[in-house]
């Protein structure tokens, strides 16, 4: 199911947005929460709902062009990891701003006031087709102030380094400044990976061998051995076992 947030202080023009968009899809497939100030889409934002997608109107007062309130809002939604990739669809009726959103804040796309019906459905599809790529698991880093998405399933294994992590995928090393081990954890599925060592975290897939003698695991497409910690040992054998 996909969820989406509309920013937008203008009931008349809030309403018809979310009735564009659920007339755009076959029912059920999308829910829509709306709100009317800033202040409500931080609440909505900092919860536990996780949005697919958000729909903010830069200006929210259109009677004082300075007003950015919605360009506020979508700092906050890319500050939060969670929300690095996902669509921000700008709305808006003044030019002038539309770049600014582009270029600071990746916006996915950026809808004119008034609503075309066309316009929010070519949108929507655009969103369900992307919903049924992110169906396989990803993960979400940043590196050269750029966000990435990494599919799950393409990592063999991760080693920390001084100040960030390397992620060894299967067709490429890629290194990750300022993300810990710890937090990486906090993104990757526990049933499928494994943290061995202080430094080093597993894909339970790409295991071919391992060695508790010698503590140690060899892993698909890397020549290189990695070594179990000694407090990981006897968890490591009961997940393998």
């Amino acid at each position: 199911m996909i969820r989406i947030l509309i920013l937008e202080d203008q009931e008349i023009s809030r309403n018809a947005l979310k009735e564009m968009i659920l007339s755009a899809c076959d029912s059920g497939q999308i829910v829509v929460d709306m709100a009317a100030s800033f202040s409500m889409a931080k609440k909505l934002i900092e919860s536990d709902i996780v949005y697919s997608a958000f729909f903010l109107d830069i200006n929210l007062d259109e009677t004082n062009e300075d007003d950015k309130s919605g360009i506020e809002i979508a700092k906050l939604i890319r500050s939060n990891m969670r929300y690095g990739l996902t669509p921000i669809i700008m709305v808006t009726s003044i030019a002038s701003m539309e770049m600014e959103a582009y270029r600071s804040l990746h916006c996915y796309q950026y809808l004119i006031k008034p609503y075309m019906k066309v316009d929010v459905e070519n949108i929507v599809s655009k969103l369900i087709a992307l919903e049924h790529v992110k169906e396989e698991k990803t993960i979400i880093v940043k590196k050269d102030g750029i966000n990435y998405r990494i599919k799950c399933n393409a990592i063999v294994y991760v080693k920390a380094i001084p100040r960030g992590i390397c992620l060894y995928l299967k067709k490429e090393v890629m290194k990750v400044p300022y993300l810990t081990i710890v937090k990486l954890m906090e993104q990757l599925d526990t049933s499928e990976f494994i943290q061995c060592h202080r430094m080093f975290v597993v894909n339970k897939k790409y295991i071919e061998n391992v060695d508790f003698v010698n503590r140690m695991i060899r892993m698909e497409y890397y020549n290189e051995d990695i070594e179990i910690g000694g407090t990981y040992k006897n968890h490591l054998k009961e997940i393998l076992d």
